[in-house]
Formats: structure tokens, sequence, C-alpha cells
């Protein structure tokens, strides 16, 4: 038995009739930090042994969150570690939206797809201390915080709880083992090779020898040597360039590789050196693609077994659909055989347009996108947005509660659901 519940029960035993002893009790029990409810207790005494016992539950509660609890910076910390926000689109808004005055301990997380009125309700009901809201409450900027609009009022009521509020969106679409690899999985075979890649990679955040530019400056060999020292002096006064000089028949080369922030001084370096400036060619780096992430997916089956009536029955029961929607490619039936079958969770159209597959799987497309699919081939399954997400929180709970060495309670919101019902 915990001593936070002995200790409750003991105080349930005797605090009607030795106040004294309740008083001693918490000194003994409770840290320093929870001496109010050395108050509490010793004016609480002479009272029914109803309201005493409640005293000591809340006392007891404090002992368990103080175990199992991490600072918000801490949390969001390994959130970020686990899916990097450069990973996520450049319209997107992902990260730590809302953050309580510090500091803020995380003794409980709700996971939902949209943090709607009735999430935040449930969050507020079960104490919850920080909301994981895949989708961002805050997409387009608020240039106030009223009661007018439902999105305002969540923001709001969030602030006066003290709930912190954080989005992965797009940063667990591109995930290695993220949304999007979470759904095609529907399409895997019971045997023979499944070949699965994003549809649109994404980058790294910076190149791989971490530096922005290659800059190479050709110098004849009839150029005043001091003058060519002088520049290599100036260009590895730079942060973070060293100049490489190679020798070539003519005379040198002068290899820099400053990191993008140190163009500028470069260039105004090279304006002190006028003869060498025309002799100078910038090359940008790209960043390089990440391997295995990225926006949708899409998986080559090396035999054909799948029929557009079996991929149907899996996106029900995977998903937990009793209906959805289906266009056929105008030389499809449901005993065609897939070979290819692209994903992308939510609305898919800006991904999947254009993708050479069997059969497209979303949440949603418009009406002359789906057009566009069927008359290139492609059949269309739409499950609405959000169906095609939210299974994903169940299956990276366990994912977050072992990130965090399991000391915040994570839990998948009851109340969250898609607005729209198939009826």
């Amino acid at each position: 038995m915990p001593t936070a519940y002995k200790f409750s029960r003991h105080i349930y035993s005797r605090s009607v009739t030795r106040g004294a002893v309740c008083w001693h009790l918490c000194s003994f029990f409770v840290p320093k930090k929870f001496s109010f409810f050395q108050i509490l207790c010793r004016r609480r005494y002479t009272q029914n042994t109803e309201t005493t016992v409640g005293v000591a539950v809340r006392c007891s509660r404090h002992f368990s969150q103080a175990r199992t609890s991490m600072e918000l910076t801490n949390v969001v910390a390994l959130l970020n570690k686990f899916a990097p926000l450069h990973l996520a689109s450049d319209w997107d808004n992902v990260g730590l939206l809302v953050e309580p005055t510090g500091p803020h301990i995380v003794d409980s997380i709700l996971l939902a797809n949209d943090l709607s009125e009735d999430v935040l309700q449930e969050a507020i009901q079960k104490n919850i201390s920080m909301i994981i809201s895949y989708h961002p409450p805050i997409f387009r900027p608020l240039k106030r915080l009223t009661s007018a609009s439902w999105k305002e009022r969540v923001i709001v009521k969030c602030i006066e709880k003290r709930i912190a509020v954080f989005a992965p969106h797009t940063c667990y679409d591109a995930l290695r083992g993220g949304v999007n690899d979470w759904l095609i999985n529907i399409f895997k075979p019971c045997q023979g090779k499944y070949d699965v890649r994003p549809i649109i990679p994404v980058e790294a955040a910076e190149t791989l020898s971490g530096a922005g530019y290659r800059i190479e400056i050709d110098i004849p060999s009839t150029e005043d040597p001091s003058l060519i020292e002088k520049a290599k002096n100036a260009f590895n006064a730079v942060k973070g360039v060293t100049v490489t000089p190679l020798e070539m028949p003519d005379g040198q080369l002068f290899l820099l590789n400053p990191p993008k922030a140190g163009l500028t001084d470069v260039v105004a370096a090279l304006e002190h050196f006028p003869s060498l400036k025309n002799r100078t060619v910038i090359f940008g780096l790209k960043n390089p693609p990440i391997p295995n992430h990225g926006m949708g997916r899409i998986g080559c089956m090396d035999s054909l077994g799948l029929s557009i009536e079996d991929a149907i029955e899996r996106v029900k029961a995977y998903l937990g659909l009793p209906f959805l929607r289906l266009a056929l490619a105008r030389d499809h039936n449901l005993k065609t055989l897939l070979k290819t079958v692209a994903v992308c969770a939510g609305s898919g159209a800006s991904v999947l347009s254009g993708v050479p597959a069997d059969l497209y799987l979303t949440g949603e497309m418009s009406h002359h996108e789906v057009l566009d699919a069927v008359h290139s081939g492609t059949s269309v399954i739409l499950c609405e947005h959000s169906n095609t997400e939210r299974g994903y929180l169940r299956s990276v709970q366990e994912t977050i509660e072992n990130m965090l060495d399991k000391k915040v309670r994570v839990q998948v919101s009851e109340a969250d659901k898609d607005p729209l019902k198939v009826i």
C-alpha cells in the first residue's frame, strides 16, 4: 500500500478525536513544498470525518503527481526530437502553441485530432495539463482573443486553465512511422514484396557539410601576392569560413564554404578586392532528402492479389468505418486487381495529383479532383478528413508514453470525432 494512501487512512481513523495527531502526521509525511496542507488539516480537525478525509485525499493526489510528472520544456524537447519541426510543410503552424507561465508541470497528456470545445471540456474534467492536438488550433493569425468564435474561446480557456497545447500536424505526416505509414499499412499484402516510399520527400534541416554555399574565386598567376594574402585573411575572418587554396595551371582557386548566414559577410569582404569580385562564382547548396520521410506514401506490390473490393473491406475494418465513398476509374470494377496504391491522410489532392497509381486513399478531394483521377485510370476511396488520421493517435500513444519514461499519463480523447457522418 503506497505511503500516501496509508496516510489518508490514518487521518480517516483519528482525525475527529485526535486533531493534534493529524497535525503531527502531516508534518511528518508532507514535504515543505506541500506545507499548506498542514494548515488545512489543523484547521479542519474539529469538523466531521468526511471533510477531513477530503483533505487527505487531496494530499494523496499531490504525492502521486509529484512522483509522475515532467516539466513542460522537457516534454516539448522530447516531442521535437521524436518529430523535428523542420519536417513540417512551410505553410503549417506546428510545435508548442500555448505555453502556460513556467514552470509548468505536465502529469497528463490528452491526444486529439482536433481541439474542439468538446475535447477541451473533456480535458478540463480529467484535469489534463497538456493537449497534443494533431491539427493546430491556431492556424491563421488571431487578431484578438474574445468569446466571439469557438477557436478563440478554446485558446482563452486553455490559458485560463493552464493547459499547454502542442500541435505536430505535418511533422507526423512526414515522419517515418508516422500517420501516412500507419495509413498505407492497410494494404500490406500477406505475402510478397511491398515497396513503400514517400511521394514527396522532405529535406534535411541543413546540407551534409553544414555549409549553405560553395564559393569559387579564380585568382590568376599575375595577381599581386600581397593582395592574395590580404584577401585570404579577410575571408578567413568571416565566422564559419575557411579558405582552401588549390593550385591551378594558371594560378590559384580559392574555395569557400560559408554557412547561409555568412554569405553577406563574404560578399562584403569581396568589395575590398575589385579584381577578384568579377572572378567569383557562388553556388547554392541543396539540403539532402531524408530517407523514408516525406508527404504521402505510395506502395507497390510485386503480385496482383488485392482487388478494389478487398481494399474497401480492409479500409472499413482498419479505420472502423461502416461506410466510405468510392469513385471507380473508367476501366475499373470491384474485381479489378491492384498493383500500386497511393495514400495521403487528410486532404490529399495536392500530394496525390498526377501520381500514377491504381487507387488513391485519402480523407477528402473536391469533385473536380476526383474526376481528374478517375479519367486518369485511378480509383478513389474517400473516408472524410480526420477519419484517415485519428486512428494513428492510438498507435502513437504508447510511443509517447515510453518516450517520456512513463512519467506522464497519456490518453486518447473520447470526445474527439469527425464532424461529418455518413447516414
